[in-house]
C-alpha cells in the first residue's frame, strides 16, 4: 500500500542525477532573501503536517465518534441550542467589557449576567477580542481579554485548557505585551499544563521578531514539559515550527543540537533541512543531503518531490523535471495537483511559460485537473510576462470547469486589465467578483486605486475608495490611501 517503502538509495541516486545540473545554477535563482517567491508551494503543506491549535480536541473528537452515532435525536438539538446560547452569552460578555473603565466594576458586571462559563463561550470571547486588534486598540484589547480571562479562571465550574491559554497569549502576542505573554507561559508550567508545539509557534513567531529566538529554542530543547505530539521527538516539533516562521538559519543550529543528542534524523527532519538550505542558498548542501538521505535508507516522500520540483522549475530545468515527474509514475507515486502547481509556478518564476503550458495540458490529459490555485498560478504567469490576451483566456475556462475564481484570481486579472490601461474592464471585474460572491481584499481595491491614480483617473479612483467605505470594509486602512477625504 504505501509504495515509498520500496524505494531505496538507487532510487535516490537517480533523482540526485537530475540535480547534478543544478550545482551549477545561478544565485539569483536561489536566493534566500528576496522574497517568498512561490515557497508558499512548500512552506504550505509542510505546515499542515500539523497546525491545528485544537489538537487534543480533534483526538477526543474521534474517540467519540461512535458515541455520536449512537446518540439519538435530541441530542444533536441541545447541541444546536448550546452552540446558540453560546453565541448569545459572547456578545453579552462582549456588550459589558466594552463598558470597562474608571468606576465600572468588570467583575461585578460579569457575575451578574448569570451565565453558564464553557470552554466554547471563553474560546468565543478571546477569538472576539483577538480579532479586534489593532494599533489603536492593542493596550485595551490585552486589558479586556486578561480581564476576562482571569475572572473565567476563578469560577468554580470552569477550568482553562492550553487551547485558551494559548489564545491569551496570542492577543499578549498582538498587543505586543511580551512579559505578560511570558508570566502567562510560566503560570501555565506551574499549574500543570504541557507546553506544545502550538505554544512553541507562538512563541517563537513572537520572539523571532525581538531576535529573542535562540533562546526561545534552547529553553523547549531543555523542556521537560515539553508535549511534542505528533511528532516523533521534540526537536522535529522545533524545526516544524521554524519553517512555519521562516527561521533557516536556526534550523542548521537546531539539526546539529539534535545529532549531538543523539536523535536519529527522519523523513521530515530531511524535507526540512533541504527545504532550509534551499532557502539560504546552498544548493551545494541541498543535494548532499539528498545523497545522505539514500544511503540513509529513507525514500522521498510527497513533501520531498514538492520540493524537487520545486527547486527544478525555479532553476527553468523542464526536461529535468518531467524526468523526475516520470520517474515517480513509475514507482507508483503519482503526482498530485499540488506537485504540477509547484512546479508551473517556479517554471514561470524562470519566465518559461511555454514549459508551464506543456505541464499545464499534461496534467489534464493524465486526468489530474487543476484546482483554483494552479489556475491562478497560469493566470499570474501570464500577467506577469504582459500577455494578457493567454491570461483572459485560461481565466473563461474556469468557471466551465468547475473552479470559481478567488479573490487573488481577480486580483492578478485586475492587475492585468490596468497594466493594459483597460481600467474600464477592471472596474467591472470587481464587480463581477463581488456578484460571484467574492469578497474583494484591501489588495484588490489598493491595486485598482494604484493604477487609477497612477493613470491620472483620481475621480475613478475615489469612486472605489468611497465604494469600499460604504460596504463598510477596510475603513481602519484608509490612511493608506494618501490624500483620500470622506465627504
Amino acid at each position: 500500500m504505501n509504495c515509498i517503502s520500496l524505494f531505496g538509495p538507487r532510487v535516490i541516486q537517480k533523482i540526485s542525477c537530475y540535480f547534478v545540473v543544478a550545482r551549477k545554477l545561478s544565485d539569483g535563482c536561489f536566493g534566500g532573501n528576496k522574497g517568498d517567491n512561490g515557497h508558499e508551494f512548500i512552506e504550505e503543506p509542510l505546515k499542515r503536517i500539523w497546525r491545528s491549535s485544537d489538537f487534543d480536541l480533534v483526538l477526543d473528537e474521534k474517540q467519540n465518534v461512535h458515541e455520536y452515532e449512537n446518540r439519538p435525536r435530541e441530542y444533536f438539538s441541545l447541541r444546536r441550542s448550546f452552540f446558540e446560547n453560546a453565541k448569545i452569552h459572547t456578545r453579552r460578555v462582549l456588550e459589558v467589557l466594552q463598558q470597562d473603565g474608571p468606576g465600572f466594576d468588570t467583575k461585578a458586571a460579569l457575575d451578574e449576567l448569570h451565565i453558564e462559563v464553557s470552554g466554547l463561550l471563553v474560546r468565543e470571547v478571546l477569538f472576539k477580542i483577538l480579532k479586534q486588534v489593532n494599533y489603536a486598540s492593542k493596550m485595551r484589547c490585552a486589558k479586556l481579554g486578561y480581564k476576562f480571562f482571569v475572572w473565567s479562571g476563578q469560577l468554580e465550574n470552569y477550568r482553562h485548557t492550553a487551547n485558551t491559554y494559548h489564545l491569551m497569549m496570542k492577543i499578549f502576542a498582538e498587543c505586543e505585551e511580551f512579559k505578560a505573554m511570558w508570566r502567562l507561559v510560566d503560570e501555565m508550567i506551574e499549574k500543570g499544563y504541557p507546553t506544545t508545539a502550538q505554544t512553541f509557534n507562538i512563541l517563537i513567531r513572537t520572539c523571532g521578531e525581538a531576535g529573542l529566538a535562540k533562546k526561545v529554542v534552547e529553553r523547549f530543547i531543555k523542556s521537560k514539559t515539553f508535549n511534542y505530539r505528533p511528532f516523533k521527538h521534540s526537536y522535529n516539533a522545533i524545526l516544524h515550527s521554524l519553517v512555519v516562521v521562516k527561521q533557516y538559519k536556526l534550523i542548521e543550529w537546531v539539526y546539529q543540537q539534535m545529532l549531538a543528542d543523539g536523535h536519529c534524523t527522519d523523513i521530515l527532519t530531511y524535507n526540512v533541512l533541504m527545504y532550509a538550505k534551499y532557502r539560504l542558498g546552498k544548493l551545494d548542501q541541498f543535494h548532499r543531503l539528498l545523497e545522505e538521505m539514500g544511503r540513509s535508507g529513507f525514500a522521498p516522500d510527497f513533501h520531498t518531490y514538492n520540493i524537487l520540483l520545486h527547486v527544478l522549475g525555479k532553476g527553468d530545468k523542464p526536461l529535468a523535471a518531467l524526468n523526475l515527474l516520470n520517474h515517480m509514475k513509475e514507482v507508483g507515486f503519482n503526482p498530485s495537483v499540488l506537485h504540477f502547481t509547484t512546479l508551473i509556478d517556479g517554471l514561470s518564476r524562470a519566465g518559461n511559460l511555454d514549459a508551464c503550458k506543456y505541464f499545464f495540458d499534461e496534467m489534464i490529459k493524465h486526468e489530474c485537473f487543476p484546482d483554483v490555485v494552479c489556475y491562478t498560478v497560469m493566470i499570474s504567469g501570464y500577467i506577469v510576462a504582459g500577455e494578457l490576451e493567454k491570461a483572459q483566456g485560461v481565466f473563461d475556462e474556469m468557471i466551465p470547469n468547475g473552479q470559481l475564481p478567488n479573490v487573488f484570481t481577480y486580483n492578478a486579472m485586475i492587475r492585468g486589465l490596468c497594466m493594459a490601461g483597460k481600467f474600464e474592464e477592471a472596474c467591472s471585474m470587481l464587480k463581477d467578483m463581488e456578484s460571484r460572491g467574492c469578497n474583494p481584499n484591501f489588495t484588490v481595491y489598493s491595486t485598482l486605486v494604484s493604477y487609477l491614480r497612477n493613470a491620472g483617473k483620481r475621480a475613478k479612483a475615489h469612486e472605489v475608495i468611497t465604494h469600499m467605505v460604504e460596504k463598510g470594509q477596510y475603513t481602519h486602512l484608509l490612511s493608506k490611501f494618501k490624500g483620500y477625504r470622506r465627504c
